[in-house]
C-alpha cells in the first residue's frame, strides 16, 4: 500500500486498515492482504495504528519522494531465534567467511550486467560495439574476483565493473533526458531519479525479509558496517541491481516513463511528480514479485549458512 497524498488520515478498523484523504473515506484495505505499507507524504494517523501493523508483522517505510531515501522504517516483533544473530556476528569476524560470501554476491552481479549489456546490444545497433565491449572488460574481470585475498581488492573490482557498466548503460538513453552515468545525492535527471527510487523500494524489502528471518539488516559482509546503514539488506540486494537497471531501460524504452513526469528540486536534484509515482510504483509492484520471492530464498539462505556455523 503506498500512501502518497497529502493530508490523508490512517485509521484501522476491524480488520482493515482505511484512510480519508479530505474526509473522504476511501476503500478499506484488510490488514491480512498487507505486507508493506509505504509512506510518501504527510499522514495523520494514531500510535494505534502503528501498534496494529506492527502486530501483524507489516513493515512502514518512510521514504522522500524528493530525495528517493529511506528516511524510517518499522519492523515490528523480532525474530525470536537469537542463536541466528549470534551466528552472523560471528562471521562478521571470520575474514575468510565474508570474503568468500561477498565474492558470490559480486560473481552473481556481474554476471547479470553482463547478460543486460548483450541483451541491449542486440537490440540496439548502434551502439552495438560499446555494449559489448564494456561486456566482454566485466566478463574478463570476473575470474579475478576467485583470487581476491581481502575485501578491499574486491571493492576495488566490483567498482570498476559498475564504471565499465555504466559507461556503456547510458548509451541506452536518450539525451535529452541528461544521463551521463549513476549519480546520486541528489539525482540529477530522469534515469538517476527512477533508479534512486527503485533501489531504495527493493532496499526496503530486504530489510523487511532479513528481519524476518531473524537477521540483523544493519550488519553486513560486503557492505561494512556505516551509521545508519542496513548493510546487510545492500549485500542481499546487490545481485538483483541488474533487474532494476534492466527494468528501468524497459520502461524509458517504452516509454511509459517520460521527461515530462519529472521535476528539479530546489536541491538540483530531479524527482518524479505525483501522477508519475502513482504509474512508477503500479510498474515497480509488477515488476518486484520474482526479485521478491527469490531474496526471500537467498535470506532463508545465508540463515542455513549461518545456523550451521554455530551449529
Amino acid at each position: 500500500m503506498y500512501l502518497d497524498h497529502k493530508n490523508m488520515q490512517l485509521a484501522v478498523e476491524g480488520q482493515t486498515l482505511v484512510a480519508r484523504i479530505e474526509d473522504q473515506r476511501q476503500r478499506p484495505i484488510p490488514l491480512s492482504l498487507l505486507e508493506r505499507v509505504v509512506v510518501s507524504a504527510s499522514v495523520s494517523l494514531q500510535s494505534r495504528v502503528l501498534m496494529a501493523l506492527a502486530e501483524r508483522g507489516i513493515v512502514v517505510a518512510f521514504i522522500s519522494p524528493r530525495k528517493a531515501s529511506l528516511q524510517a522504517v518499522l519492523l515490528g516483533r523480532a525474530h525470536n531465534q537469537a542463536n541466528i544473530r549470534l551466528g552472523q556476528y560471528q562471521c562478521t569476524q571470520d575474514r575468510v567467511w565474508r570474503l568468500d560470501f561477498s565474492i558470490g554476491l559480486v560473481d552473481a552481479k556481474l554476471k547479470a550486467g553482463v547478460r543486460l549489456l548483450e541483451e541491449a546490444a542486440a537490440a540496439r545497433a548502434d551502439c552495438r560495439k560499446a555494449l559489448l565491449s564494456a561486456a566482454t572488460s566485466i566478463q574478463a574481470i570476473r575470474p579475478l574476483l576467485k583470487v581476491c585475498e581481502h575485501l578491499d581488492q574486491l571493492r576495488g573490482f566490483e567498482g570498476a565493473a559498475a564504471r565499465l557498466f555504466f559507461g556503456a548503460y547510458r548509451l541506452l538513453f536518450a539525451p535529452g533526458l541528461g544521463f551521463e552515468g549513476r549519480k546520486r545525492r541528489p539525482p540529477p535527471d530522469p534515469v538517476n531519479a527512477t533508479l534512486s527510487l527503485a533501489y531504495t523500494l527493493l532496499h526496503v524489502r530486504a530489510v523487511q525479509l532479513a528481519y524476518a528471518a531473524g537477521l540483523d539488516p544493519m550488519l553486513g559482509f560486503f557492505h561494512e558496517p556505516v551509521h545508519g546503514r542496513e548493510s546487510l539488506a545492500c549485500d542481499l540486494v546487490e545481485p538483483w541491481r541488474p533487474c532494476i537497471e534492466r527494468w528501468v531501460w524497459e520502461q524509458f524504452r517504452a516509454r511509459e516513463f517520460r521527461a515530462e513526469r519529472f521535476q528539479s528540486g530546489a536541491n538540483g536534484g530531479c524527482f518524479l511528480d505525483k501522477p508519475g509515482r502513482a504509474q512508477f510504483y503500479a510498474a515497480f509492484e509488477r515488476m518486484v514479485k520474482p526479485v521478491h520471492r527469490a531474496i526471500r530464498l537467498q535470506t532463508y539462505t545465508v540463515r542455513r549458512l549461518l545456523m550451521e556455523t554455530v551449529g
